[in-house]
């Protein structure tokens, strides 16, 4: 919590995931993956335009139409296949639209459900759990690996999971403050500590190190 504190004094509120719907995030949620948001910026742009952003709507969509809206995220493709399967989770069980019944429910079932979607792995599930449901599920990006091996509190190699449970059953289990606290690990991790020239010199962290031995995974 205390590298919370010194982000978020430093950063201020993120206001992450964004988009106009639920459904929009977990959209956004599968383009991201192997891209910049600004690309994915610009494929919701095009969803938007085309009137694409319902689970209904994309279905009915020719593929090609799809594909070709997504083309500016990168292996729009592959993401068009990754959100068509996406779609089809949610339209086989119950309502679709801006805000899909599958978002109400609880943690477990949902991300075990996401999880086995072709093309979804942990940090999208938890991100669409996280950002789409509102609901407490932590999410570990590279980020949190380099910003957080860097400080001494992980060794970076562990496991996603390991890493999620580190963070759950060391914080209070509340998805506002997950929320917040991704996004200043994004924004950190984005701005200041880079792979190769970080900018320990202008961090809010320094070159502090909160090495703790029992706590590591």
């Amino acid at each position: 919590m205390d590298i919370y504190h010194r982000l978020n004094a430093f950063f201020g509120p993120r206001h992450w995931w964004p988009g106009d719907s639920p459904f929009e995030v977990m959209v956004g949620a599968i383009l991201t993956q192997n891209t910049s948001w600004r690309n994915v910026e610009k494929a919701i742009d095009n969803l938007s335009r085309l009137a694409l952003l319902t689970p209904e709507a994309i279905e009915a969509a020719p593929t090609d139409t799809l594909a070709q809206a997504l083309r500016p995220s990168g292996y729009y493709n592959i993401k068009k296949d990754r959100l068509l399967s996406l779609v089809r989770l949610v339209l086989e069980n119950g309502r679709g639209g801006a805000d899909p019944e599958i978002l109400r429910w609880p943690i477990s079932k949902l991300r075990s459900a996401l999880l086995e979607v072709k093309g979804i792995g942990p940090e999208t599930a938890d991100s669409i759990v996280l950002y789409a449901a509102n609901k407490p599920s932590f999410v570990v990006d590279l980020y949190t690996r380099r910003l957080f091996s860097r400080h001494g509190l992980i060794l970076g190699s562990e496991s996603y999971q390991d890493i999620r449970s580190w963070f759950m059953e060391n914080l209070v289990c509340d998805a506002a403050l997950f929320n917040q606290y991704h996004a200043l690990i994004v924004a950190a991790g984005n701005k200041l500590c880079k792979p190769k020239t970080p900018l320990c010199n202008m961090c809010p962290l320094g070159d502090d190190v909160f090495l703790d031995e029992s706590l590591l995974v």
